[in-house]
């Protein structure tokens, strides 16, 4: 039975664990840091050692942290962990040094717009589209409807829509990019984009969660009207049927961005590695992924559960980019705050 080990930030960044603990395995070992969560790695890990004889070690943290723990390993030269599974190319395209490119062998069976082009480190697995969940007992009372980012401006929604801060988390960042691709025209850097963030944050008020829970648990427990999220958690909240609330896919697009898995550069157990990348992205796998978790499976012919709705009917954006949003992250990321810093004068 494989260990789950707990990972705090302050051991991130001054507890080192000891090679001897990982280092007899050889290729029937695999450490893996994870953010991803405990149903995702319930369902993977156990399958992997079955299918595989590998043993998993893993190590679980939030996206920042487990990054944090990679690069110091690998600017350390005293690589334990073989592999990084968290977060996306969006995210961690300033730290791609810090993997191996690999390209896996069921690659060809992806989509294809999510296919490995043969020089990224990067491969993905799975979309969680940003979304909106909403009360819709809050939206009744307040006589209004949201189905999309323009909705989001009604002066009756002032201080009752709650998000992430999108300069620290995944999910908010994503929902910043579905609404300035679809309110900029498909131009994220537009000044009508930019013009539409500073309306919305006068109508967000400051309303600004600590984490990606409070948004949704937020909005299902009728403290807030409007949350921007995750897919996953939102649709499970919605299927349960024991709040009033809905998941909407915004009118104007939707962002759709692939969840990665990546090798440690160095990785000491590289072999056993590339298998996990391969199994991740193996039609058993996804397969099992899909019927049980709100995740979209990035291989082809794989259906979700009955609890999402099909993916072709959500709206992408045409000229939605991760190349481009990767490598324009931290300019991005600036102008937001400064927006934030001019609606507070």
């Amino acid at each position: 039975m494989k260990r789950i080990l707990t990972l705090l930030l302050a051991l991130a960044l001054v507890f080192t664990l000891p090679v001897a603990v990982f280092a007899d395995g050889g290729d029937d070992t695999l450490v893996i840091y994870s953010a991803r969560n405990e149903r995702l790695n319930n369902i993977v890990i156990p399958a992997f050692e079955e299918a595989t004889g590998i043993k998993v070690e893993m190590i679980t943290g939030s996206s920042g942290e487990v990054l944090q723990r990679v690069k110091a390993e690998v600017d350390s030269g005293n690589v334990t962990v073989d592999i990084h599974w968290a977060a996306d190319e969006t995210m961690l395209d300033a730290n791609r040094d810090l993997f191996e490119v690999y390209v896996s062998t069921e690659n060809d069976a992806l989509l294809p717009e999510f296919q490995n082009d043969g020089t990224n480190c990067f491969n993905n697995a799975y979309a969680e589209p940003n979304v909106m969940i909403v009360n819709t007992d809050m939206l009744d009372e307040l006589g209004i409807e949201v189905n999309g980012y323009a909705d989001l401006l009604q002066p009756e929604l002032k201080g009752k829509i709650i998000s992430a801060d999108p300069a620290n988390s995944s999910s908010a960042f994503q929902c910043l990019i579905g609404m300035l691709y679809g309110m900029g025209d498909g131009d994220p850097m537009s000044d009508a984009a930019w013009d539409y963030i500073d309306q919305f944050l006068v109508n967000l008020d400051g309303k600004i969660a600590s984490s990606s829970s409070q948004v949704y648990n937020g909005v299902a427990n009728g403290e807030y009207a409007v949350g921007l999220s995750y897919e996953d958690p939102c649709v499970e909240l919605e299927a349960a049927g024991e709040q009033p609330v809905k998941v909407v896919y915004a009118e104007e697009g939707t962002v759709f961005p692939g969840e990665s898995v990546q090798i440690i550069k160095g990785a000491p157990h590289m072999d056993a590695a590339k298998k996990f990348v391969d199994f991740v992205l193996s039609e058993e796998s996804q397969t099992a992924v899909a019927a049980e978790l709100n995740l979209r499976p990035l291989r082809a012919g794989i259906p979700t559960n009955e609890k999402m709705i099909p993916t072709e009917d959500i709206k992408l954006f045409d000229t939605y980019s991760t190349s481009y949003i990767a490598e324009n992250k931290p300019l991005i990321v600036n102008t937001y705050l400064e927006h934030v810093e001019s609606t507070l004068e």
